[in-house]
């Protein structure tokens, strides 16, 4: 049975497109003339805009050829261009996420985001045309799979934190969300950066794409030290004790201290420090789910950490 490791946000300003096999998973977001997030109708047509939808999931292969997380081959539907996923389709090759965490088609990273004429959100397309009504420019960020694909290994070809990361693929956190006890009804939305204090604590929502069917997933803590890090940065104090839970489930935009999911079994506490790495948890992988964790301090942790895209040290 292979084995895959998902690098939580954990991984303190380290990237987690080591060693990610041919696969990349993210979600999309709208900038330009749209906002909001890319839902999914249950026929994979991917919608902007429509607030009934959850935050679809795609994944990108080295071909450029994209799959959301039922599986399905995302296509280009002619004459419109549109951009949706059908069962048993063939995946439009030529995509590509670049540098700066933007989707392209054939290097462009212009699409357009059109009228369905049901009220149910936006269309994405990548042509304009006559046969579309009314049409905005937008582009479509990615939340991860930005970067270089192959960073140089790092010393003992373990990337240098202690935990080899060579055996599979890895999932960064699709949503990070800060619960705050001292504001317990206040949401903070999803955020960049994990914080963990005497007061907040951070949930990470991970999605298993269903290709994981069958695998083992450990949940990996890494936190390189700060002068191997190329952007990113962190503050941290205190003795490092982390306890980390999985809960019942998935945050959201809109969860706060009050209403956050339930602990389904707490996973025990970790103690972190700059230059090492840990293994919270092996578990049979829960194919096609979205399954949350939650870091909170155990002792006297006081840390900050923007999550990364840069090679891992």
């Amino acid at each position: 049975m292979k084995s895959f490791i998902t690098v939580a946000a954990l991984a303190a300003g380290s990237n987690a497109l080591v060693s990610r096999g041919d696969n990349c998973c993210f979600h999309l977001d709208p900038s330009g003339d749209s906002t909001g997030f890319v839902g999914q109708l249950s026929d994979g047509q991917n919608r902007i805009g429509d607030n009934r939808l959850s935050p679809a999931q795609f994944c990108i292969d080295s071909n450029g050829a994209i799959t959301d997380g039922n599986g399905r081959g995302c296509i280009l539907t002619p004459p419109t261009t549109q951009f949706q996923c059908d069962v048993g389709a063939t995946p439009t090759p030529g995509f590509s996420v670049n540098s700066d965490g933007v989707l392209e088609f054939h290097g462009s990273p212009d699409f357009i985001a059109c009228e369905t004429g049901d009220n149910g959100g936006l269309n994405i397309h990548t042509t304009e045309s006559n046969d579309l009504g009314n049409c905005k420019k937008i582009q479509l960020k990615a939340d991860s799979c930005s970067g270089p694909t192959s960073p140089p290994p790092g010393p003992s070809g373990n990337n240098g934190c202690g935990t080899i990361l060579s055996s599979g693929s890895f999932e960064f956190p699709h949503l990070i969300v800060p619960i705050n006890s001292d504001s317990p009804d206040t949401a903070h939305g999803t955020q960049f950066n994990g914080t963990v204090s005497s007061s907040i604590s951070s949930i990470f929502n991970f999605d298993i794409p269903q290709s994981d069917s069958g695998k083992t997933c450990s949940l990996v803590f890494l936190f390189p030290k700060k002068e191997d890090l190329e952007t990113s940065s962190f503050s941290f104090s205190g003795d490092g004790k982390i306890d980390v839970a999985k809960l019942s489930d998935v945050a959201s935009s809109m969860t706060t201290f009050n209403n956050a999911p339930s602990v389904e079994k707490d996973l025990g506490d970790i103690t972190i420090s700059p230059g090492g790495s840990n293994v919270v948890s092996t578990f049979s992988c829960p194919a096609g789910q979205t399954i949350a964790f939650e870091l909170k301090n155990a002792g006297s942790t006081d840390l900050n950490f923007f999550q990364d895209f840069n090679p891992a040290p």
